[in-house]
């Protein structure tokens, strides 16, 4: 093997000093030096990238599903006929209803306070949901706090098209 050309002369004379098997042994560990290099800065992020990207596209297709029956449910809720107030109080009372003595409805106007004690994330979800459909009601404050026991805290949900 041949010294590179721009090679300082100190590094080409004990280049050439050195047996060819030598010379060889230094070749081949600077290449696997240069393959390793290669690997860690170039090859081994875009293999890892790779090998992520099948859950990445898995998480972003249930992402876009969800939001299509958003979407959905959206269009569906705007299209519905509007609620008249009287309406929109039984439905929430009889959605409160089911949550027993852990939930508490107060009607003020066009909006309602829903007070929650040790409720469980669940039952919750389901109350909003079923006042969004029943009330054409839409949460507009929150302040709930977490506990062992569940949630405990306020919901305010507006009423028809109050904001």
């Amino acid at each position: 093997m041949r010294p590179p050309q721009a090679a300082p002369a100190p590094l080409a004379a004990w280049w050439r000093e050195r047996a060819p098997r030598e010379r060889r042994a230094l070749a081949l560990a600077a290449a696997a030096a240069a393959l390793a290099l290669l690997w860690w800065a170039a090859v081994a992020p875009a293999w890892r990238v790779a090998q992520r990207a099948p859950a990445a596209i898995e998480a972003a297709e249930t992402q876009w599903l969800q939001m299509q029956r958003l979407a959905a449910e959206a269009r569906e809720l705007r299209t519905a006929a509007p609620v008249n107030a009287e309406q929109a109080a039984v439905a929430l009372r009889l959605a409160t209803a089911r949550l027993g003595d852990r939930g508490r409805l107060v009607l003020q106007g066009d909006r309602a306070a829903l007070s929650v004690r040790e409720i469980g994330s669940g039952a919750l979800r389901d109350w909003l949901a079923e006042v969004r459909t029943g009330a054409r009601a839409r949460a507009v404050d929150a302040n709930l706090t977490i506990g062992p026991n569940g949630l405990s805290g306020t919901v305010v949900v507006a009423l028809g098209g109050a904001t």
